[in-house]
């Protein structure tokens, strides 16, 4: 599996993957990305300011995206909770999304792993890594904890008035400096 940067002509491939996970998360009963959220000026947006990612299999398949914001990320100016750091040296990720075709095979596993190791090991400006799901995604919420990081507080209304998500935060390498 390797990770790669959109570019504008990928657009439709990452719009398809989102549509898929909406496609997921409603199969499966969650509320999550049920709405206007994701779209695809935000997909749009994501690719244009380099913020948005592929990830492929090993036989350079497209399986998945996700997207890498960097701060402020005003989605969570409303937290209710208390970072693990006061800082503006933090990296969000959002819209994680792998293809039904693949699901299941560990891509998102892997995803995880690659983005918080480049982090560690190429962005020693960065002190914490921040993320968050719907209350009712099981299936992230697992595989965020299980990637080391600490839940820490909760976002009412963000995505829509009445869904709550759940937000985590990680502390890179960097963060005592």
């Amino acid at each position: 599996m390797h990770i790669e940067k959109a570019q504008l002509k990928e657009y439709e491939r990452i719009v398809e993957i989102l549509k898929d996970g909406r496609n997921q998360l409603a199969e499966r009963g969650i509320d999550q990305w049920q709405g206007d959220y994701p779209n695809p000026q935000h997909v749009k947006e994501d690719v244009e300011n380099g913020f948005a990612y592929l990830v492929h299999s090993d036989d350079d398949e497209t399986v998945g995206t996700f997207t890498i914001l960097p701060s402020p990320d005003h989605a969570y100016d409303n937290l209710d909770g208390e970072w693990l750091m006061e800082t503006e040296d933090y990296l969000t990720i959002h819209r994680v999304a792998i293809h039904s075709d693949h699901a299941g095979q560990g891509y998102a596993s892997k995803l995880f792993q690659e983005v918080i190791s480049y982090i560690n090991n190429n962005r020693t400006d960065i002190k914490s890594i921040r993320i968050d799901t719907h209350e009712d995604n099981k299936a992230m919420q697992h595989l965020i904890t299980k990637s080391d990081f600490t839940r820490v507080g909760t976002l009412h209304g963000v995505y829509r008035p009445e869904e709550t998500s759940y937000v985590y935060e990680m502390l890179t390498k960097h963060s005592d400096k």
